[in-house]
Formats: C-alpha cells, sequence, structure tokens
C-alpha cells in the first residue's frame, strides 16, 4: 500500500529532476526519496502532534478549517501552479533555459520543491497508514520497504518519462488532477483516491498501446531495410 501510495511522489520527482544536468539527477533522486522517507518516519513519532492537526483553528461558513485542511490546500495549490507550469513549458517551450553557472542553486531550489511536496504527499501517506496499522514498527518497516523499492525504481522511472514526451505530459496532467484532489480534500470534499489511480493506470495503458502502435506502423528507411 504504501507504494502505491508513494506513486504520485515518484512522478513528481521525476519531473522535477528533469530539468537538472544529467550529473545532478541522481544526487537529486536519491535526497528526494531519502528526505521523503525522513518525513514519514519523523511523522509516525508524532502521531499525536499530528491528531492536533485535525482540531479547527478557525471558522469559515460555518465550516472548522483545521492544520491539515491548510496544507492540503497549499500543497494542492502549489501542485497545480507547477503541475500547469510544466505543461506549458513543455508544449510552448520553456523560455528560461538553465544557466550552467547556476547549477547548484537549481539543485537547491528543485530539492526545497520536493521537501514541500514531500510534507504534503507525507502527511496524507501516514495518516492512511495509522488508519491501517496499529504498531509503529510495522508502519516503519512497510515505509522503509516501500522506500527501497522506489530507489530502486525511481531512474528507471524518470528515464522512461524523459524518453516519451507524450508520457511525459500525462505524468504532469496526473499531478495536475492529485493538485485538484488535495485542494477538494482541503475545503472537506473527500475525493476516493482509488479512481484516479484506476483512471491513472487506465490511460498509461492506453498511451503505451499507442506507443507500440506508432513505433510498428512507423515509416522505415529504405536504405536500412
Amino acid at each position: 500500500m504504501e507504494i502505491v501510495l508513494g506513486i504520485d511522489n515518484v512522478v513528481f520527482i521525476a519531473i522535477l529532476v528533469g530539468r537538472l544536468p544529467e550529473a545532478q539527477r541522481e544526487t537529486a533522486r536519491r535526497l528526494g526519496l531519502i528526505l521523503a522517507l525522513g518525513i514519514r518516519v519523523g511523522l509516525l513519532f508524532a502521531i499525536s502532534w499530528m491528531m492536533g492537526l485535525t482540531a479547527p483553528l478557525f471558522t469559515v461558513l460555518d465550516r472548522g478549517i483545521s492544520g491539515r485542511d491548510l496544507i492540503l490546500l497549499g500543497g494542492g495549490l502549489f501542485l497545480m501552479f507547477k503541475a500547469t507550469w510544466e505543461i506549458y513549458a513543455k508544449v510552448e517551450g520553456d523560455p528560461h533555459q538553465p544557466d550552467p553557472g547556476r547549477a547548484r542553486a537549481v539543485l537547491v531550489w528543485v530539492l526545497v520543491q520536493i521537501l514541500l511536496l514531500d510534507i504534503v504527499f507525507s502527511l496524507d501517506s501516514v495518516i492512511t497508514a495509522v488508519g491501517m496499522a496499529n504498531q509503529l514498527s510495522i508502519m516503519i518497516t512497510a515505509m522503509v520497504i516501500a522506500m527501497l523499492v522506489m530507489l530502486v525504481s525511481a531512474k528507471t522511472v524518470s528515464d522512461f518519462i524523459e524518453r516519451h514526451p507524450s508520457l511525459k505530459v500525462l505524468a504532469l496532467a496526473f499531478l495536475l488532477l492529485i493538485g485538484v484532489m488535495l485542494v477538494a480534500e482541503g475545503m472537506g470534499s473527500h475525493m476516493e483516491k482509488g479512481y484516479i489511480y484506476f483512471a491513472m493506470a487506465f490511460s498509461l495503458l492506453v498511451e503505451l498501446l499507442n506507443m507500440r502502435y506508432r513505433r510498428k506502423h512507423a515509416p522505415r528507411d529504405p536504405a536500412g531495410a
């Protein structure tokens, strides 16, 4: 279950590290996933504090707004903005080309973005894990195993997305959808995540079939025949 909950995290990291020089991508991927694990474990040890996040801080239109709601709202809006900007840059072309002299600053900014979204995704993941397991050791073990799986597969996922532009746009579209879901959750409207993951899997299957079809029917070079 932890692996399923971490899919959106892996996709987001894959999109962000794609803007980095090749030499920095693996470092950013590993640091991003290690940060995610650290935040998840830290939140597990702060369960009492997390439970306090559900207490209303103030009221808007007769509805109590809690700390959790504010985190989900902020994270959702940030994810919607980021996904929309990346789609625009992918379709129209990014006018801001990376400056090799600022590579370190870009890496730091990418890690900051990963950290911010790790907090949002981890909050959602830990709350789900707390509801499914009663023992802290079981939850930590599950998170460590899931993180090891993601560490092994993250580079493969990132490289696959970078090689196929249509898949990158599809991944960004689903990050936008996840952002909408987080905003809705923050506003008190529950959305079943299973439907979103099913739609993601179905769309991925259709796109993989399209890619296979295009490759099979691509015009061949007569000289190479």
